[in-house]
Formats: structure tokens, sequence, C-alpha cells
């Protein structure tokens, strides 16, 4: 259930910058990205300042007169979730950089931070007002009610509800539906569970159609796209079901879910694991192609299969003692505290090796980009602009030719094998 709110910096942007990718906040800038400028106050304000001033004509560190606001420099939005949804810091940062990209565009220039420090966790976004290609954004009620919309979209892409905007606005849903919610006898919730449940595995709405009908849904298609559920009397359409289930935003969730499924590294089954999830697997399939024997533990009561299926869990257990040479809960603790230990100072390096990834696999960006434009015959405007910032950056990093830039990819190459191999 994320809540979104926005705040116009008229002053110092650099000090907002520096308070969302506070260390203490964000796990030592574990939780922190960026787009078209570096993930640090120093680094970015330099960029967002080097775009403002082009394109607005006005100074960046101009104060704000005496009487008024002045000019917004940039945009402060803030992304806050329910702590009763208990969503974990990587679930947030995730979603905080799909919404970013998917809100804002890839010309903008946006600082992102997961804060953890809290007990509700949220996700910060400066903006500068000016992208790259000089768009300008704007911060008022009507673009806070779309970047809204496409908040509650991505989050539903990750299986996040959104904020239940039929509270305290009168009588928005009739009281037999609302019963019927309350009880999970609607039909139309059983249509939203279904829908939800499918995206991320639909490549398209086609796809999502028949799916639904393998799962015994009536669909209908017309000027609009009609469902029924199983058992139900009557079709309903599929904008009825909500603000998120009409054809063209559908569309959209469904290629958000993919973007994220694509971007999403494969999880992996380290050593320590791998044994017993491998026993565990082997179990699986002797009992789904009824290769294995079942036992009956009592004679006069039928067999059942979890009663087995534990035996085989506990040798999957026993196996992963008998590795680590485990003989006693003293020696189980004991390996537990140094294992502790051994984590916290990992994760520790994790985070400083991260933070360094990040600003490598942004110079290697940059960089490359300037190269890039360097040999291109003619430029537009916000490429002569982009050149000029990437030089900047370019010249910071003394590489002169892309000879030398392979040096910043090498140890882009090499700690990212660190960070893997220490996760």
């Amino acid at each position: 259930m994320p809540y979104i709110k926005s705040l116009s910096i008229h002053a110092d942007v650099k000090s907002s910058i520096a308070y969302i990718l506070n260390p203490e906040k964000t796990e030592d800038t574990l939780y922190t990205a960026s787009l078209n400028c570096l993930t640090n106050a120093e680094d970015a304000y330099l960029n967002m300042k080097m775009i403002y001033e082009h394109y607005s004509c006005r100074k960046y560190s101009e104060p704000p007169p005496l009487k008024g606001k002045g000019w917004v420099k940039a945009i402060h939005y803030i992304q806050s979730f329910d702590p009763k949804d208990n969503i974990p810091h990587e679930l947030a940062h995730k979603i905080a950089k799909a919404f970013a990209r998917k809100t804002f565009g890839d010309n903008c220039q946006i600082v992102i931070a997961t804060h953890c420090d809290k007990f509700h966790i949220h996700n910060h976004f400066i903006l500068n007002s000016y992208g790259i290609d000089g768009q300008k954004f704007y911060a008022n009620k009507k673009s806070l009610d779309r970047i809204k919309e496409y908040s509650d979209k991505v989050c539903l892409a990750f299986g996040v509800q959104p904020y239940d905007k039929s509270k305290g606005t009168g009588m928005t849903m009739k009281y037999n539906e609302w019963e019927n919610k309350k009880r999970g006898t609607s039909w139309k919730e059983k249509s939203k569970i279904a829908i939800d449940s499918l995206l991320g595995t639909v490549k398209n709405i086609d796809d999502l159609i028949c799916e639904l009908e393998g799962q015994g849904f009536a669909v209908k298609r017309g000027k609009y796209i009609s469902v029924k559920a199983p058992e139900q009397k009557r079709f309903v359409r599929l904008k009825t079901l909500g603000d998120f289930y009409s054809e063209d935003i559908l569309c959209e969730r469904i290629q958000i879910a993919l973007d994220e499924k694509a971007d999403s590294s494969k999880s992996k089954i380290n050593s320590l694991n791998k044994i017993f999830y491998e026993r565990i697997y082997q179990v699986s399939e002797l009992v789904k192609s009824n290769a294995k024997i079942p036992r009956k533990y009592f004679k006069n009561q039928p067999y059942i299969f979890q009663n087995d299926f534990d035996v085989y869990t506990l040798s999957a257990q026993l196996a992963v003692i008998n590795r680590d040479n485990i003989h006693s809960l003293g020696e189980l603790e004991s390996k537990i505290e140094k294992l502790t230990v051994e984590y916290e100072n990992a994760r520790q390096e994790v985070n400083k090796l991260s933070e360094k990834l990040s600003r490598f696999e942004a110079v290697e960006k940059q960089v490359s980009g300037y190269f890039d434009l360097l040999e291109k015959s003619e430029l537009s405007e916000s490429e002569k602009l982009q050149l000029k910032m990437y030089g900047s950056l370019a010249k910071r990093c003394n590489i002169h030719n892309r000879d030398e830039l392979q040096r910043i990819e090498k140890l882009r190459r090499d700690t990212s094998k660190k960070v893997e191999r220490l996760s």
C-alpha cells in the first residue's frame, strides 16, 4: 500500500541529495542508485547543476527570493510503504528503480535511495527539474496524480497492493459487493486475484486471456474485453474490476512485470544448502513417478504422503549435519556464532564494494558515451550538453581515450566478481 508525496526544492539541492544518500539510512549506500548522474552528493549535484543552468539560464546556487518561493530546481518525491505490508529492503529498492525509469523516462536526472533506518520502509527520489534532453518536469497536482498512478502500476507488478482510494470517499462500492469482497466470495475479487497471479508469466494481453481460459474463465472480446469466472452468471468488463484492470493499463503492467523479470538475476543455491535441496528434489520426483514405495506407520490408517515425506526431509537435514561434522548442540551454536561474525564482515565488505561497483558502472557508461559522441559528425543541442557533462567526468577520472577506459572496465569486472563471490 505505497503512498507518494512530493516536495519542491527551491534552495539547496546538494544538501537534499546528501540527506537521502546518508549511509546510516541506506545500509552504507547499498540501497542507492541514480540515472544520468553519479550516485554521490558532490558529483550528482554537479551533473544536475550543468543541465539545469544550460536549459533554465539561471544559477543552480541562486537563493530563493525574499518574497515567494522562487524557481523549482528539483523535486523530492517520497514513496512510503505501509509497515503492515512487510516489504523487504531489496524489494522496496527494486520498486524504486523500476518506478523512476518507468515514470520519468531514460533522459531524467534522478538520485534514488531506500531508507531502512525506520520501522516503515520508504524510497526517496531527487529529480532534477530538467532532463538531459531539456524536458521540464513540473510539480503540481496533475503531475502528482499521474506519478501516483505509475507508482501503483509498478507496485502491482511486484505484487504490492496499491493504496485503497475508496476509503473515506463515500459510497464507491455497492454494499453486497463490499460484503462479498470482505468474505472473499466476490466474483470481481476472484478475477482480479487470477489476473494478478499471471502477471510476470504472460507476454501480452492475448497470453493473459489464454491463461484465464485455461483456468476455467470465460472471456468475451468486443469493443471491451469481458470475463466470467467459473460458475459466475454474468460477464463483467475488465475495466469494471478496478482502476488497474483496463486493457491498456494491463498491457503496461504486463510489460513492467516482464522488464523486472528480465532484470532480476536468477537466485543461486549455495554449497551449504545445495545437498539439502537435491535430496528434497530427488524424493519429490520419486513420489511423483510412483517409484517410491509408500510406508504405513499405522496399519489401521490410510497412507499419508506427508508422513513419508517428513522422513526424507529429515534425511536431507542429517546429510548437511554429517557433512559439516556437527556432533552436538554446542558445536552447532559455536558454528552459528562463527558464521554470524563472518557473515557480518562479508556484508560490510559487500556494501563497500557495491558502492564502488555502482560508481565504476556509471563512469564506464558515461565516459563510453563521451567517446561515442566525439565520433559523431553532427550533434543535437542535448547531445552537445551530454558531451560537455560526460567530458567533464572523463577529465576528472583522467581518461583520455578508449584504451584508458578499459582500466575502468577491468576494475568494474573485478569488483563485480568480488561482490558475487561475497554475496
